[in-house]
């Protein structure tokens, strides 16, 4: 029988995560993994969240373990909108917040309920690209703004804004990740985030601001979420425990206007009904408990630390004509090769010497940036770090003295 002759228009446009691709590697052999955007398991508070568990099952009894609203567990939701207070973000009250399955699942129902085939979105080049993945289903039309040492830019923006204007096309929605950026690791100056926002009212578009990585910084970082200079309710907000404790909660949510959160509850509906009752009832003692808080005090010395190492090691093991940013935060560097490095072709060869690395155009819409690659810090014990990106410098050193040879015989 031949399966795909029942498969909709929409299960064809879909396509596997490279990441959970490469899962597949590591399960098979030891690999030293610079690819999945992963926490070091080591930081896992298992202690604590098992006391939690124990704690949550045995005191709330049926409440932790039913069903729950759609909306989310109200005590949850009024502890993140404290916590996201302290970061500047102030909303009305619980209308304003829904909790999903982390904050992928909030990108796929933006999806759904924002994207009508053919609308405008406008991401940064390279950008998120299981947001990529999530928006295609809907089929919209790309386009992208590249990016500097201040992230996206605007002045690129600005002039891309006008040019969709004249061919009368309207954007829905733009897509930043505007704190230790993912692939890159940028970080968005605050004047370039003010004029976003004056923007976004001049064209009259939606920003969707993605934030897992904000509570990850190892320098010194003036800046204001893009939701805490919104005055008129254009910035959706997401961000996610999963970073900052533990993944497998599956914990994120989001932060809209009302008229927004409304129409999430719905489509979340036909979806999974409802977040995890028990994560949730975890995730909320470990507010109220304190341990987010610890963890947000351990996690950037460690990854620091972990970044540190592997810019040492890039300078020492990477060809010349080699470029890299130095993040601020969050987990990834992303690393720019001489033109004749195909980083895409190369994977299955560095896979067999013992390493993996997420290809850069995979983060592009126009799967541009084929000499570029994303590589995670956070996950690799640190005496893997220095190993990995040796055996990746002497692979890249490989590929171009032999197009150097092939060049200079030719």
């Amino acid at each position: 029988m031949k399966s795909n002759v029942f498969f909709s228009q929409l299960a064809h446009k879909i396509r596997a995560s490279e990441v959970r691709e490469l899962l597949k590697w590591q399960e098979k052999k030891r690999i030293i993994s610079f690819g999945g955007g992963f926490p070091d398991p080591e930081l896992y508070p298992v202690d604590e969240l098992a006391d939690i568990a124990r704690d949550v099952i045995l005191s709330y009894r049926d409440e932790a373990l039913k069903y729950g609203t759609t909306e989310g567990l109200d005590e949850l939701r009024e502890e993140i909108l404290k916590f996201m207070k302290r970061f500047g973000i102030k909303v009305g009250g619980l209308n304003n917040i829904i909790i999903t399955s982390g904050s992928q699942q909030a990108i796929d129902i933006l999806s759904r309920i924002l994207i009508d085939p053919g609308d405008v979105v406008i991401v940064e080049k390279p950008t998120y690209l299981a947001a990529i993945n999530a928006f295609n289903l809907s089929s919209p039309k790309y386009y992208g703004v590249p990016m500097d040492r201040e992230g996206m830019k605007i002045d690129a923006l600005e002039s891309l804004l006008k040019e969709i204007k004249r061919r009368n096309e309207r954007v829905k929605f733009i897509y930043t990740i505007p704190t230790a950026q993912n692939p890159t690791g940028l970080t968005m100056s605050n004047e370039r985030r003010r004029r976003l926002i004056e923007l976004a009212e001049e064209y009259d578009f939606l920003i969707v601001e993605d934030n897992p990585y904000s509570y990850m910084l190892f320098e010194p970082a003036k800046y204001e979420h893009l939701k805490s200079l919104d005055k008129t309710g254009r910035v959706i907000h997401l961000s996610t425990l999963s970073k900052v404790l533990v993944p497998g909660l599956r914990i994120g949510w989001v932060i809209a206007e009302e008229e927004i959160t409304r129409k999430i509850v719905l489509a979340k509906q036909s979806t999974d009904i409802c977040s995890s009752t028990l994560s949730q009832y975890i995730a909320y003692e470990a507010f109220r408990r304190g341990l987010i808080d610890k963890q947000l005090k351990i996690l950037p010395k460690f990854y620091k630390r972990k970044r540190d190492i592997m810019l040492c090691a890039l300078e020492e093991y990477m060809p010349e004509r080699t470029h890299w940013i130095k993040p601020i935060g969050g987990m990834y560097i992303f690393v720019s090769l001489p033109d004749v490095v195909d980083t895409r072709e190369l994977l299955i060869e560095a896979l067999n010497r013992g390493v993996c690395y997420i290809p850069g155009d995979s983060f592009f819409i126009d799967r541009s940036g084929r000499n570029t690659m994303r590589l995670n810090f956070s996950y690799p014990k640190t005496h893997e770090i220095e190993k990995g990106i040796k055996i990746l410098g002497e692979l890249f050193r490989e590929v171009i003295d032999k197009h150097l040879f092939t060049k200079a015989v030719a």
